[in-house]
């Protein structure tokens, strides 16, 4: 195994360097430039001009790819042209909420959603069954922005229960039972939203697992009912759980900037709407490695989950 981690952490070089490519380009192509966005209008073009030849902005991509290429083989990550921040510190600053937010969310997605699934796929065709496709229906539906809107209105405004945005209370003393209380509405958006999309996948994999001749076997055994489902059955209809698991934890980090934004969550989703808006190029280029990086490290994660839920998966060096 430590030599298949290691083979896949050399083949993700090239493919890293590559996604920072297309990205600079793609970036490069957007109409607009930083100097527009940040001066006054106002101001003669000589000044527009020079400050975009401060910027490196007049020289070819290639050039600016470059620069800021042996930027980050040496640790740095250039400074923000809207906040003038090191990019690296702000990232920092930001990731850990999103992780935060991101993880916790996740967790109760799936808390929720496994149970449903194997729940509905044994108790398959049953009025049971129907009322936890319908919620999972209902879950996949609502757009989370709207979901989140709702949630403000009834336990934030109306009933006061909860904070409506933000990540402590401002004037407050803070502390974790603080920050759990700003967790509570988020989570729950995205919780719901996770748990909808999953619950059929782990129903539909639970039912192709029911029905393999081991598992009567293991019935006639006199085997208990719930160690059949979750010893044998779930184990083993974990592999494509684990894959569309993988392929959500990308999907979160980016989805997360709508909520975000609607409970004022201060993560790197903000930092990308700002980032976007101002055509902060060195800022953008840095949430993209961190992009990139999630992804290249959940396809070598999920790999070494599929060897740690079925045995019989070897990796050869």
């Amino acid at each position: 195994m430590s030599r298949f981690i290691l083979r896949r952490l050399i083949i993700a070089i090239p493919v890293f360097f590559g996604i920072t490519v297309l990205s600079f380009l793609l970036m490069n192509m957007a109409p607009g430039n930083p100097v527009d966005m940040m001066i006054n209008p106002n101001i003669p073009k000589e000044m527009l001009d020079l400050r975009k030849e401060l910027l490196g902005l007049n020289d070819p991509l290639y050039i600016q790819y470059g620069k800021w290429l042996l930027g980050l083989l040496q640790g740095d990550l250039g400074y923000s042209y809207s906040t003038y921040a090191p990019v690296a510190h702000m990232i920092g600053e930001r990731i850990g909420p999103t992780l935060l937010l991101a993880s916790l969310a996740l967790a109760v997605g799936l808390l929720i959603a496994i149970p449903a699934g194997v729940i509905s796929a044994i108790h398959q065709n049953s009025k049971l069954d129907y009322a936890l496709t319908g919620l999972s229906f209902l879950g996949t539906s609502i757009p989370p922005f709207f979901l989140g809107l709702g949630l403000i209105y009834i336990a934030g405004i109306e009933l006061k229960w909860l904070p409506t945005g933000g990540m402590s209370t401002l004037g407050g003393n803070g502390g974790a039972a603080d920050v759990i209380r700003h967790l509570i509405l988020p989570v729950t958006v995205l919780g719901v939203t996770i748990a909808g999309k999953k619950v059929r996948y782990v129903r539909a994999s639970m039912l192709d697992v029911l029905q393999h001749d081991y598992l009567r076997t293991a019935r006639a055994k006199g085997l208990k009912r719930h160690v059949v489902t979750y010893k044998h059955a779930l184990r083993n209809a974990l592999i494509p759980i684990i894959t569309i698991v993988g392929t959500e934890i990308p999907l979160l980090l980016g989805g997360s900037i709508i909520i975000e934004q609607v409970f004022q969550w201060p993560g790197i989703g903000q930092l990308t709407m700002e980032a976007i808006l101002a055509r902060d190029y060195p800022t953008l280029m840095g949430l993209n490695l961190v992009a990139a990086c999630v992804v290249l490290m959940t396809t070598m994660l999920m790999d070494i989950l599929y060897a740690a839920a079925d045995p019989r998966i070897k990796y050869s060096a």
